[in-house]
């Protein structure tokens, strides 16, 4: 099935990507655009980390949402979403929450890459720790909600962001932590529509989870 990919990443890059394991924290409008792009690319090992169950708000926007599914855990749903595309695949998840409590879990495997495509402050601040700590490439998403213009979505150093209230606030924590490795992100420089409440349509999200997913593919050519 991956004949056209071999084709233009070459046999040995296609190994390297192939082997890899690659943990995605966050299974909604961003992440599961990241994990399709991941998988039908070959990345043929997989941890998904989401506490959520699906709700008939995501149907706008997250892929693996529709009907039929709602209720259901994302975890599952994503899994089999997967092993429907490519069933060798080896797919591990986790229906947690990510906090001090679970990260630990993270140890039983070894990471390769992270996508942090959740929406905790908290957890983005763990995942950028454990990262650095643990020396693992981590792309982490930043806000997407009340934007229209994927075109305005780019792959920078978390230093480098602008125009981004979820940026400015992890911004502040990496440059605090006073450290010369780069805290690679996708981010928009998108002023924020306001409105009543976080709205989005599916264009930033979708993107900026296939960005996510090319930074890793990317890095490996």
């Amino acid at each position: 099935m991956f004949e056209r990919v071999i084709s233009f990443v070459g046999n040995d890059n296609f190994k390297k990507i192939k082997e890899k394991t690659v943990l995605v924290v966050g299974l909604g409008g961003v992440g599961g655009y990241a994990v399709e792009s991941l998988v039908r690319s070959g990345i043929n090992n997989i941890i998904l980390i989401d506490f959520d169950k699906i709700d008939e708000s995501n149907l706008n926007r997250q892929i693996i949402t529709n009907r039929n599914n709602i209720g259901k855990y994302k975890t599952n749903v994503m899994k089999e979403r997967i092993l429907s595309i490519n069933p060798e695949c080896n797919v591990s998840l986790h229906s947690i929450f990510l906090d001090k409590d679970t990260i630990s879990i993270l140890d039983n495997y070894q990471i390769d890459y992270i996508v942090d495509a959740c929406d905790s402050v908290q957890a983005k601040k763990l995942l950028i720790d454990y990262s650095l700590n643990k020396d693992i490439k981590l792309i982490s998403s930043m806000g997407t909600a009340n934007k229209i213009d994927p075109t305005k979505l780019s792959i920078t150093d978390i230093r480098k962001t602008s125009y981004d209230p979820l940026a400015k606030i992890l911004r502040k924590y990496v440059i605090g932590k006073k450290t010369n490795k780069k805290v690679m992100v996708v981010s928009s420089t998108e002023q924020p529509i306001r409105t009543d409440v976080l709205s989005s349509l599916m264009f930033v999200p979708a993107s900026a989870g296939i960005l996510c997913a090319k930074y890793i593919i990317e890095y490996k050519r």
